[in-house]
Protein backbone atom coordinates (compact mmCIF):
# COMPACT_ATOMS: atom_id res chain seq x y z
CA UNK A 1 0.00 0.00 0.00
CA UNK A 2 1.66 3.28 -1.12
CA UNK A 3 1.48 6.44 1.40
CA UNK A 4 -1.07 8.74 1.04
CA UNK A 5 0.69 12.58 0.44
CA UNK A 6 0.35 13.53 4.07
CA UNK A 7 -0.50 10.74 5.79
CA UNK A 8 1.05 7.19 5.94
CA UNK A 9 0.16 4.27 8.60
CA UNK A 10 1.41 2.13 11.49
CA UNK A 11 2.05 -1.34 9.59
CA UNK A 12 1.97 -3.57 12.99
CA UNK A 13 1.23 -4.31 16.70
CA UNK A 14 -1.50 -2.35 18.89
CA UNK A 15 -1.85 0.72 16.64
CA UNK A 16 -1.72 -1.07 13.09
CA UNK A 17 -3.41 0.69 10.50
CA UNK A 18 -4.13 3.77 12.36
CA UNK A 19 -3.06 6.81 10.36
CA UNK A 20 -0.54 9.15 10.76
CA UNK A 21 -0.57 13.15 9.94
CA UNK A 22 2.54 14.09 8.08
CA UNK A 23 2.41 17.78 7.71
CA UNK A 24 4.32 18.93 4.21
CA UNK A 25 7.84 20.17 4.94
CA UNK A 26 10.90 20.01 2.45
CA UNK A 27 13.13 16.99 3.19
CA UNK A 28 10.86 15.45 5.31
CA UNK A 29 11.56 11.67 4.04
CA UNK A 30 9.07 9.08 6.04
CA UNK A 31 10.51 5.66 5.68
CA UNK A 32 8.20 3.28 3.42
CA UNK A 33 6.22 0.80 4.88
CA UNK A 34 8.12 -2.02 3.12
CA UNK A 35 11.35 -0.90 4.97
CA UNK A 36 9.60 -0.17 8.08
CA UNK A 37 8.06 -4.18 7.82
CA UNK A 38 11.62 -5.37 7.69
CA UNK A 39 13.10 -3.26 10.07
CA UNK A 40 10.42 -4.71 12.78
CA UNK A 41 10.82 -7.99 11.67
CA UNK A 42 14.41 -8.21 12.38
CA UNK A 43 13.33 -6.33 15.33
CA UNK A 44 10.65 -8.12 16.69
CA UNK A 45 12.88 -10.99 18.98
CA UNK A 46 13.91 -7.67 21.39
CA UNK A 47 11.67 -4.37 21.44
CA UNK A 48 8.79 -5.76 24.01
CA UNK A 49 10.27 -3.34 26.86
CA UNK A 50 12.86 -1.80 24.76
CA UNK A 51 13.45 2.25 25.69
CA UNK A 52 13.80 3.64 22.54
CA UNK A 53 15.23 6.73 20.93
CA UNK A 54 13.95 8.45 17.37
CA UNK A 55 16.81 10.79 17.02
CA UNK A 56 15.80 12.74 13.96
CA UNK A 57 12.15 12.11 14.34
CA UNK A 58 10.66 13.81 11.33
CA UNK A 59 7.41 12.13 10.53
CA UNK A 60 7.82 9.99 14.20
CA UNK A 61 6.80 6.92 12.10
CA UNK A 62 9.57 4.73 13.41
CA UNK A 63 9.12 5.90 17.26
CA UNK A 64 5.63 5.07 16.85
CA UNK A 65 5.68 2.16 15.16
CA UNK A 66 8.14 0.91 18.30
CA UNK A 67 5.64 1.98 20.66
CA UNK A 68 2.65 0.40 18.75
CA UNK A 69 4.96 -3.19 18.97
CA UNK A 70 5.45 -2.96 22.59
CA UNK A 71 8.66 -0.49 23.48
CA UNK A 72 8.18 0.81 27.06
CA UNK A 73 9.75 4.29 25.97
CA UNK A 74 10.47 6.58 22.99
CA UNK A 75 11.89 9.41 23.05
CA UNK A 76 11.47 12.04 19.71
CA UNK A 77 14.28 14.26 19.15
CA UNK A 78 12.71 16.70 16.14
CA UNK A 79 13.72 20.09 16.00
CA UNK A 80 11.12 21.37 12.91
CA UNK A 81 8.58 22.97 14.94
CA UNK A 82 5.52 22.06 12.22
CA UNK A 83 6.75 18.32 12.34
CA UNK A 84 7.26 18.49 16.45
CA UNK A 85 3.74 19.91 16.83
CA UNK A 86 1.99 17.16 14.44
CA UNK A 87 4.08 14.16 16.27
CA UNK A 88 2.47 15.27 19.40
CA UNK A 89 -0.98 16.15 17.71
CA UNK A 90 -0.67 12.04 16.55
CA UNK A 91 0.74 10.62 19.94
CA UNK A 92 -2.38 12.47 21.86
CA UNK A 93 -5.09 11.50 19.03
CA UNK A 94 -3.39 8.08 19.50
CA UNK A 95 -3.48 7.85 22.99
CA UNK A 96 0.25 6.33 22.16
CA UNK A 97 1.63 5.53 25.95
CA UNK A 98 5.31 5.99 27.11
CA UNK A 99 6.11 9.26 23.87
CA UNK A 100 8.23 11.90 24.32
CA UNK A 101 8.72 14.43 22.29
CA UNK A 102 12.13 17.26 22.51
CA UNK A 103 11.83 19.98 20.10
CA UNK A 104 15.39 20.34 19.68
CA UNK A 105 18.29 19.29 17.25
CA UNK A 106 19.60 16.23 17.43
CA UNK A 107 23.50 17.06 18.39
CA UNK A 108 22.31 19.47 20.70
CA UNK A 109 20.37 16.68 22.39
CA UNK A 110 22.81 14.89 22.74
CA UNK A 111 24.95 17.28 24.88
CA UNK A 112 22.69 16.69 27.72
CA UNK A 113 22.46 14.43 30.16
CA UNK A 114 23.07 10.77 28.77
CA UNK A 115 20.06 8.18 29.72
CA UNK A 116 20.94 4.54 28.12
CA UNK A 117 18.68 3.56 24.96
CA UNK A 118 18.55 0.06 23.82
CA UNK A 119 17.04 0.78 20.49
CA UNK A 120 18.31 3.90 18.41
CA UNK A 121 16.47 5.00 14.94
CA UNK A 122 19.47 7.17 13.16
CA UNK A 123 17.76 8.98 10.08
CA UNK A 124 18.95 12.14 9.64
CA UNK A 125 18.01 14.29 6.61
CA UNK A 126 20.04 13.27 4.21
CA UNK A 127 21.58 16.56 2.69
CA UNK A 128 22.55 17.06 6.44
CA UNK A 129 25.18 14.36 5.98
CA UNK A 130 24.71 13.82 10.21
CA UNK A 131 25.84 9.88 10.50
CA UNK A 132 29.49 10.17 11.63
CA UNK A 133 28.84 12.49 14.07
CA UNK A 134 25.50 12.26 15.80
CA UNK A 135 26.72 8.51 15.88
CA UNK A 136 30.21 8.81 17.64
CA UNK A 137 28.40 11.65 19.95
CA UNK A 138 26.11 8.45 20.70
CA UNK A 139 28.41 6.23 21.54
CA UNK A 140 31.04 8.30 23.68
CA UNK A 141 28.19 9.94 25.16
CA UNK A 142 26.78 7.23 27.26
CA UNK A 143 23.73 6.91 25.47
CA UNK A 144 23.68 3.36 24.68
CA UNK A 145 23.14 0.73 26.09
CA UNK A 146 25.37 -2.32 26.78
CA UNK A 147 23.84 -4.14 23.68
CA UNK A 148 22.39 -1.50 21.66
CA UNK A 149 20.55 -1.56 18.65
CA UNK A 150 20.91 0.98 16.16
CA UNK A 151 19.22 1.45 12.89
CA UNK A 152 20.64 3.72 10.12
CA UNK A 153 19.09 4.86 7.07
CA UNK A 154 21.36 6.49 4.71
CA UNK A 155 21.74 7.03 0.76
CA UNK A 156 23.00 3.64 -0.95
CA UNK A 157 26.64 3.71 -1.69
CA UNK A 158 26.91 6.32 0.88
CA UNK A 159 30.09 6.26 3.15
CA UNK A 160 29.82 5.97 6.96
CA UNK A 161 32.34 6.22 9.53
CA UNK A 162 30.22 4.78 12.31
CA UNK A 163 32.21 3.50 15.23
CA UNK A 164 34.38 0.35 15.08
CA UNK A 165 32.13 -1.68 18.25
CA UNK A 166 28.98 -1.03 15.88
CA UNK A 167 28.70 -4.21 13.92
CA UNK A 168 26.57 -4.49 11.50
CA UNK A 169 23.66 -7.35 11.49
CA UNK A 170 21.52 -7.03 8.40
CA UNK A 171 21.05 -4.76 5.75
CA UNK A 172 18.58 -4.12 2.87
CA UNK A 173 18.17 -1.22 0.15
CA UNK A 174 14.59 0.23 -1.38
CA UNK A 175 15.52 2.37 -4.33
CA UNK A 176 18.60 4.81 -3.57
CA UNK A 177 17.94 4.12 0.51
CA UNK A 178 20.15 1.62 2.29
CA UNK A 179 19.05 0.51 5.49
CA UNK A 180 20.57 -1.21 8.04
CA UNK A 181 20.76 -2.70 11.79
CA UNK A 182 23.94 -2.30 13.90
CA UNK A 183 24.42 -4.30 17.09
CA UNK A 184 26.53 -2.78 19.73
CA UNK A 185 29.42 -4.80 21.15
CA UNK A 186 31.70 -4.07 24.40
CA UNK A 187 34.50 -5.07 24.46
CA UNK A 188 35.49 -3.99 20.67
CA UNK A 189 37.79 -0.84 20.86
CA UNK A 190 36.72 2.21 19.52
CA UNK A 191 38.98 3.69 16.21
Amino acid sequence: MKAIPGRIRIIGGNLRNSRLNVPDLPGLRPTPERVRETLFNWLAPTIAGVRALDLCAGTGALGLEALSRGASTVQFVEPERAAADALRGNLARLKAQGGEVSSNDAAHFLRGAPQPFGLVFLDPPFAAQLWASLAHQLEQGGWLAKTAQIYVESPRGAELALPSNWMLHREGHAGEVRYALYRRLQDVPLS
